[in-house]
């Protein structure tokens, strides 16, 4: 099994923030949706999750039918073009200092409604986002934005900072000053698990010293990111450090047939199997869990992006019938396979 089979999957929360903007202007969802790949069934089923591959391609579309990179959640619109002219004006900087100082000054200028800073205090880096709308009249700073609208742009940098320097640069927290959304987990996997909410101010926080690293990028590389984003930043660049991070990744490498039991597994890492369970559940995680993430983000990935037939794909995944297979679906996402793939052979 190739670890290219296993693309990640984005949670259907996304897709209804991606949408409510578009919505609400009255563009043609349905049409995106299909466009992308997306059944709009699923948009009913709140556990449904779909590939970061065709939420990559929605991202994409929806940017074009609103000439707004930004899913009109500013009062000035982010036109189509600005993230790659951004990518083209930091490539050439010193080091990542200088490219997000830089990125930040030209967000300024693309957005109205909220400005991002870079703070360096002793060995910790800060990206400080403030909310630049009009005050309400009982306060004295603008109410919180969206979550979704924080998230996003704080993604676009983390996610371009990364690229920037060629690997994952680990956040120690992240706060946003707006409540928490549904899909919290998701900005959990994507920037800290210290993730916190209403808080006074929406920030990231991560070590200094990746503000001196060289830029490893050029005009040749920006092409391939350029094509590939923002799919790049919801998977790549995900947090890759944690243990269930490292089990997952151990796991791709072989058939789920062959997948280990918990006392092989905890053999494998040579700890202990009490340790093991003891480290997984301080991640909020189990191995049962882990392992169903994994075959349900394998599964979406095969049923998104293949012909294979449903019976192929159960067999694939370890299910000795392809009811079976059926039903733990069904439990997943709340969808049934054929829903991810309209028109394909059951």
């Amino acid at each position: 099994m190739s670890p290219t089979t296993e693309r990640g999957t984005i949670a259907i929360g996304f897709v209804h923030e991606a949408l409510e903007e578009v919505r609400r202007r009255g563009h043609d969802t349905a049409a995106l949706l299909e466009q992308a790949g997306i059944s709009p069934e699923l948009l009913g089923l709140r556990q449904a999750r779909i590939s970061a591959g065709n939420y990559g391609k929605l991202w994409h579309l929806t940017a074009q039918a609103m000439d707004d990179e930004f899913f009109g959640m500013d009062s000035h619109r982010m036109k189509v073009g600005s993230f790659t002219l951004l990518c083209h004006t930091v490539i050439h900087c010193k080091n990542l200092e200088h490219a997000l100082t830089r990125a930040l000054r030209f967000m300024r200028v693309v957005l109205d409604d909220m400005e991002g800073e870079l703070i360096r205090e002793g060995g910790l880096a800060r990206i400080v986002v403030s909310d630049r709308q009009a005050s309400n009249e009982v306060r004295d700073k603008p109410l919180p934005g969206r979550a979704f609208a924080y998230g996003t742009f704080l993604l676009i940098l983390h996610g371009l900072a990364c690229w920037l320097v060629g690997r994952r640069i680990p956040l120690q927290s992240a706060d946003f000053r707006c409540a928490e959304p549904g899909y919290s987990e998701e900005w959990r996997v994507l920037f800290s698990p210290t993730l916190r909410f209403d808080q006074p101010d929406t920030r990231i926080v991560f070590s200094a010293e990746f503000l001196e690293m060289g830029i490893v990028q050029n005009e040749r590389t920006v092409k391939e990111f350029l094509r590939v984003a923002p799919t790049n930043f919801l998977v790549k660049y995900k947090n890759s450090a944690s243990l269930t991070a490292q089990i997952r990744r151990r796991l791709r490498l072989v058939q789920p047939a062959e997948w280990p039991d918990f006392a092989d597994l905890a053999r494998q890492f040579n700890i202990s199997q009490s340790t093991l369970r003891r480290r997984i559940d301080a991640e909020g995680q189990s191995y049962r869990n882990i392992l169903d993430d994994l075959r349900l983000d394998l599964a979406v990935s095969l049923l998104s992006h293949s012909d294979r037939t449903i019976a192929d794909i159960a067999n694939e995944l370890g299910f000795a019938e392809a009811s079976t297979f059926h039903r733990a679906f069904k439990k997943w996402t709340g969808a049934r396979p054929s829903e991810y793939r309209t028109g394909k052979d059951e």
